[in-house]
């Protein structure tokens, strides 16, 4: 088959031209996915990546290659001159202009199916405790959870409201920033990070400008492979790129630890991997291009003329890419 029609990125193959510029017009490859350190392939998140290094059914040199030299957290496969000096993205240095929240659910309504807050944690970029408080619903509670949340009624009878607990978190994140000026600039305003995001500050009934918020749940890189893009759930999360184990059965689970789990998520995908930064243009937080922008059906015959590589360097990514944070920053 004729390799101009072999895409440059996931390396599928199309047997017409027009195949492939469509391919690219709906994939949207961009210099910020997850990629193969030996063959190059980009992937659609670390979970395709962790596949095709070793799951199942892996590319057998790839494989060989990430069982030598390879990272189990950050996929890196590591050049033999330089594997001593490793230094894995899950273990970067603390960043500026970032909180990270975790609230507890209790249960309400008849059966205690109804989630409501009971427990907000705010952990700063050096994973100190900023705020640490007990919340008191509003409707009566029904299933405490116990076992996992240790939360018992005498917590609870002298906690803060939902409401004050809402503009407490607020003000922490708006540093001194005016709440409409946060939504039109960042100015002094911090970034959010967290994991399942909307749910939480639905609990506290409040909300945040989209653009400052980095969910872990819902980051593309970071979901199954599935292209209906499931959430992983923070502890499968944290272990596979972490390291480490959260929300232990038998254990009750600290709002805290799932802050922390979610910050260092974020750090290490803030710095996961030397791309060129080709979307930086766009300015800081700004979403990016969209698809039309980048394949119009009127340059269809000039397309279909580029060659693999020419259409990869045209594609833009479909969402932030959270080294931007680094890029404008630095």
């Amino acid at each position: 088959m004729n390799r101009r029609k072999r895409c440059a990125a996931c390396y599928r193959e199309f047997n017409k031209k027009e195949h492939l510029v469509e391919h690219m017009r709906t994939s949207l490859h961009s210099a910020h996915d997850p990629r193969c350190g030996v063959c190059g392939k980009h992937c659609r998140s670390l979970d395709a990546l962790r596949d095709h290094l070793t799951g199942a059914l892996p590319k057998p040199e790839c494989a060989a290659a990430f069982a030598s030299r390879g990272c189990p957290l950050c996929l890196h496969v590591v050049l033999p001159p330089t594997a001593a000096a490793h230094s894995c993205p899950a273990a970067a240095p603390p960043l500026g202009g970032v909180l990270a929240l975790g609230c507890k659910m209790v249960g309400a309504g008849s059966d205690g199916s109804l989630d409501v807050c009971a427990r907000v944690c705010v952990v700063d970029e050096q994973e100190r405790v900023v705020l640490d408080t007990f919340v008191k619903p509003h409707i009566p509670v029904t299933h405490y959870r116990y076992d996992t949340t240790g939360i018992r009624p005498e917590h609870l009878r002298d906690a803060m409201t939902p409401k004050q607990a809402a503009r407490r978190v607020q003000e922490l994140l708006l540093n001194g920033e005016a709440a409409w000026k946060a939504r039109s600039s960042r100015g002094r305003a911090r970034i959010l990070v967290g994991h399942g995001l909307d749910h939480d500050l639905e609990s506290l009934g409040m909300d945040y400008p989209e653009y400052l918020k980095r969910d872990t749940a819902r980051y593309p890189a970071l979901m199954k492979t599935s292209n209906s893009r499931l959430s992983n759930s923070l502890k499968y999360l944290t272990l596979a790129y972490l390291g480490y184990h959260i929300q232990l059965a038998g254990r009750h689970h600290h709002p805290y630890d799932d802050c922390v789990a979610a910050l260092r998520l974020y750090r290490r995908m803030r710095g996961a991997r030397p791309h060129t930064c080709r979307d930086a243009g766009v300015g800081p937080h700004a979403p990016p291009p969209t698809p039309a922008e980048a394949f119009p059906a009127w340059r269809q015959r000039e397309l279909e003329r580029m060659s693999p590589e020419e259409l990869l360097q045209l594609s833009t990514s479909d969402y932030y890419c959270w080294c931007l944070d680094a890029s404008a920053t630095d």
